[in-house]
Protein backbone atom coordinates (compact mmCIF):
# COMPACT_ATOMS: atom_id res chain seq x y z
CA UNK A 1 0.00 0.00 0.00
CA UNK A 2 2.95 2.35 0.55
CA UNK A 3 3.52 2.87 -3.18
CA UNK A 4 -0.09 3.97 -3.73
CA UNK A 5 -0.07 6.27 -0.70
CA UNK A 6 3.16 7.95 -1.80
CA UNK A 7 1.89 8.15 -5.36
CA UNK A 8 -1.41 9.70 -4.28
CA UNK A 9 0.45 12.39 -2.34
CA UNK A 10 2.69 13.05 -5.33
CA UNK A 11 -0.21 13.36 -7.76
CA UNK A 12 -2.23 15.59 -5.46
CA UNK A 13 0.79 17.72 -4.54
CA UNK A 14 -0.58 18.69 -1.13
CA UNK A 15 -3.51 16.81 0.33
CA UNK A 16 -5.21 15.90 3.57
CA UNK A 17 -5.50 12.29 4.69
CA UNK A 18 -9.03 11.89 3.32
CA UNK A 19 -8.01 13.08 -0.15
CA UNK A 20 -5.06 10.66 -0.14
CA UNK A 21 -7.43 7.80 0.74
CA UNK A 22 -9.93 8.80 -1.93
CA UNK A 23 -7.39 9.08 -4.74
CA UNK A 24 -6.98 5.29 -5.08
CA UNK A 25 -9.93 4.23 -2.86
CA UNK A 26 -7.53 3.15 -0.14
CA UNK A 27 -8.46 2.03 3.36
CA UNK A 28 -7.54 4.45 6.15
CA UNK A 29 -3.96 5.52 5.22
CA UNK A 30 -3.00 7.34 8.43
CA UNK A 31 -0.66 4.60 9.66
CA UNK A 32 1.09 4.38 6.29
CA UNK A 33 1.42 8.17 6.08
CA UNK A 34 2.89 8.29 9.60
CA UNK A 35 5.32 5.54 8.59
CA UNK A 36 6.28 7.54 5.48
CA UNK A 37 6.80 10.59 7.69
CA UNK A 38 9.03 8.62 10.08
CA UNK A 39 11.12 7.45 7.12
CA UNK A 40 11.52 11.01 5.87
CA UNK A 41 9.38 10.45 2.77
CA UNK A 42 6.45 12.72 3.64
CA UNK A 43 5.77 15.77 5.75
CA UNK A 44 2.57 17.09 7.29
CA UNK A 45 2.22 20.85 7.42
CA UNK A 46 -0.38 23.54 7.98
CA UNK A 47 -0.71 27.05 6.57
CA UNK A 48 -3.46 29.53 5.71
CA UNK A 49 -6.08 27.38 7.40
CA UNK A 50 -5.30 24.21 5.47
CA UNK A 51 -3.31 21.13 6.45
CA UNK A 52 -1.97 18.27 4.43
CA UNK A 53 0.72 15.92 3.31
CA UNK A 54 3.46 16.46 0.75
CA UNK A 55 6.42 14.41 -0.40
CA UNK A 56 10.01 15.18 0.45
CA UNK A 57 12.73 14.72 -2.16
CA UNK A 58 13.51 11.37 -0.55
CA UNK A 59 9.83 10.45 -0.75
CA UNK A 60 9.74 11.39 -4.41
CA UNK A 61 12.75 9.18 -5.06
CA UNK A 62 11.14 6.30 -3.15
CA UNK A 63 7.90 6.80 -5.09
CA UNK A 64 9.82 6.55 -8.36
CA UNK A 65 11.67 3.43 -7.15
CA UNK A 66 8.41 1.71 -6.22
CA UNK A 67 6.75 2.71 -9.50
CA UNK A 68 9.69 1.32 -11.48
CA UNK A 69 9.39 -1.97 -9.60
CA UNK A 70 5.69 -2.35 -10.49
CA UNK A 71 6.21 -1.81 -14.25
CA UNK A 72 7.76 -4.74 -16.08
CA UNK A 73 7.50 -3.23 -19.57
CA UNK A 74 7.35 0.57 -19.92
CA UNK A 75 6.85 0.58 -23.70
CA UNK A 76 3.01 0.56 -23.73
CA UNK A 77 3.01 3.51 -21.31
CA UNK A 78 5.68 5.29 -23.36
CA UNK A 79 3.60 4.91 -26.53
CA UNK A 80 0.61 6.52 -24.83
CA UNK A 81 2.86 9.28 -23.50
CA UNK A 82 4.09 10.00 -27.03
CA UNK A 83 0.44 10.49 -28.06
CA UNK A 84 -0.27 12.54 -24.97
CA UNK A 85 2.40 15.20 -25.56
CA UNK A 86 0.85 16.97 -28.58
CA UNK A 87 -2.55 16.79 -26.90
CA UNK A 88 -0.98 18.40 -23.84
CA UNK A 89 -0.18 21.43 -25.98
CA UNK A 90 -3.84 21.57 -27.04
CA UNK A 91 -4.97 21.45 -23.42
CA UNK A 92 -2.59 24.24 -22.44
CA UNK A 93 -3.83 26.41 -25.29
CA UNK A 94 -7.45 25.71 -24.42
CA UNK A 95 -6.89 26.74 -20.80
CA UNK A 96 -5.07 29.89 -21.92
CA UNK A 97 -7.97 30.74 -24.23
CA UNK A 98 -10.39 30.11 -21.38
CA UNK A 99 -8.54 32.59 -19.19
CA UNK A 100 -7.65 35.22 -21.81
CA UNK A 101 -9.72 36.84 -24.57
CA UNK A 102 -7.49 39.24 -26.57
CA UNK A 103 -9.05 42.58 -27.38
CA UNK A 104 -7.88 45.52 -29.46
CA UNK A 105 -4.71 46.81 -27.88
CA UNK A 106 -4.74 44.23 -25.10
CA UNK A 107 -3.57 40.74 -26.09
CA UNK A 108 -3.67 39.64 -22.43
CA UNK A 109 -7.20 40.79 -21.61
CA UNK A 110 -9.02 38.49 -19.19
CA UNK A 111 -11.81 36.41 -20.64
CA UNK A 112 -15.02 37.74 -19.10
CA UNK A 113 -16.96 34.87 -20.72
CA UNK A 114 -19.40 37.18 -22.48
CA UNK A 115 -18.32 35.92 -25.93
CA UNK A 116 -20.33 32.71 -26.24
CA UNK A 117 -18.70 31.75 -29.55
CA UNK A 118 -15.19 32.07 -28.06
CA UNK A 119 -16.05 29.92 -25.07
CA UNK A 120 -17.84 27.38 -27.28
CA UNK A 121 -14.64 27.03 -29.32
CA UNK A 122 -12.66 26.26 -26.18
CA UNK A 123 -15.24 23.74 -25.00
CA UNK A 124 -15.09 22.08 -28.41
CA UNK A 125 -11.31 21.69 -28.06
CA UNK A 126 -11.84 20.10 -24.66
CA UNK A 127 -14.41 17.73 -26.18
CA UNK A 128 -11.80 16.59 -28.73
CA UNK A 129 -9.36 15.97 -25.87
CA UNK A 130 -12.07 14.13 -23.95
CA UNK A 131 -12.51 11.71 -26.84
CA UNK A 132 -8.77 11.04 -27.07
CA UNK A 133 -8.47 10.59 -23.32
CA UNK A 134 -10.92 7.69 -23.29
CA UNK A 135 -8.73 5.64 -25.61
CA UNK A 136 -5.53 6.54 -23.78
CA UNK A 137 -6.97 5.69 -20.38
CA UNK A 138 -8.18 2.29 -21.58
CA UNK A 139 -4.72 1.39 -22.89
CA UNK A 140 -2.99 2.65 -19.74
CA UNK A 141 -5.37 0.71 -17.51
CA UNK A 142 -4.61 -2.50 -19.41
CA UNK A 143 -1.05 -2.13 -18.12
CA UNK A 144 -1.64 -0.57 -14.69
CA UNK A 145 -5.10 -0.47 -13.13
CA UNK A 146 -4.20 2.64 -11.10
CA UNK A 147 -4.57 4.71 -14.30
CA UNK A 148 -8.31 4.09 -14.33
CA UNK A 149 -10.73 6.97 -13.97
CA UNK A 150 -8.92 9.85 -15.68
CA UNK A 151 -11.31 9.77 -18.62
CA UNK A 152 -14.41 9.64 -16.39
CA UNK A 153 -13.20 12.51 -14.20
CA UNK A 154 -12.36 14.66 -17.23
CA UNK A 155 -15.75 13.94 -18.82
CA UNK A 156 -17.55 14.84 -15.61
CA UNK A 157 -15.69 18.14 -15.33
CA UNK A 158 -16.39 18.95 -18.98
CA UNK A 159 -20.09 18.16 -18.51
CA UNK A 160 -20.25 20.64 -15.63
CA UNK A 161 -18.49 23.28 -17.74
CA UNK A 162 -20.90 22.66 -20.62
CA UNK A 163 -23.79 23.02 -18.16
CA UNK A 164 -22.60 26.55 -17.40
CA UNK A 165 -20.25 26.22 -14.41
CA UNK A 166 -17.16 27.80 -15.95
CA UNK A 167 -14.96 26.99 -12.95
CA UNK A 168 -14.81 23.33 -14.00
CA UNK A 169 -12.49 24.10 -16.91
CA UNK A 170 -9.42 25.32 -15.05
CA UNK A 171 -9.90 25.75 -11.30
CA UNK A 172 -7.21 24.10 -9.21
CA UNK A 173 -9.28 23.41 -6.09
CA UNK A 174 -11.86 21.19 -7.83
CA UNK A 175 -11.47 18.18 -10.11
CA UNK A 176 -11.52 20.43 -13.19
CA UNK A 177 -10.47 19.48 -16.72
CA UNK A 178 -7.11 21.16 -16.18
CA UNK A 179 -6.50 19.52 -12.81
CA UNK A 180 -7.35 16.03 -14.08
CA UNK A 181 -5.13 16.51 -17.13
CA UNK A 182 -2.25 17.91 -15.05
CA UNK A 183 -2.52 14.92 -12.71
CA UNK A 184 -2.43 12.46 -15.61
CA UNK A 185 0.65 14.22 -16.96
CA UNK A 186 2.37 13.90 -13.57
CA UNK A 187 1.33 10.23 -13.39
CA UNK A 188 2.85 9.49 -16.78
CA UNK A 189 6.07 11.33 -15.93
CA UNK A 190 6.41 9.54 -12.61
CA UNK A 191 5.68 6.14 -14.13
CA UNK A 192 8.28 6.63 -16.85
CA UNK A 193 10.75 8.35 -14.48
CA UNK A 194 10.73 11.52 -16.57
CA UNK A 195 10.62 15.15 -15.54
CA UNK A 196 8.74 18.07 -17.01
CA UNK A 197 10.86 19.58 -19.73
CA UNK A 198 12.66 16.31 -20.63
Amino acid sequence: MMHLVLHAVRLLGFADTQAVAQRFELPEPTTVLKDAEARGWATYSSFAGTSGWSLTEAGRAENERLLKAELTDPEPIRRVYDEFLPLNGMLQQACTDWQLRPKNGDPLAANDHTDAAWDAGVLHELKVLDGALGSMTRRLTEVLLRFSGYDVRFSQALARANAGDITWVDRSDVDSCHRVWFELHEDLLATLNLHRGD
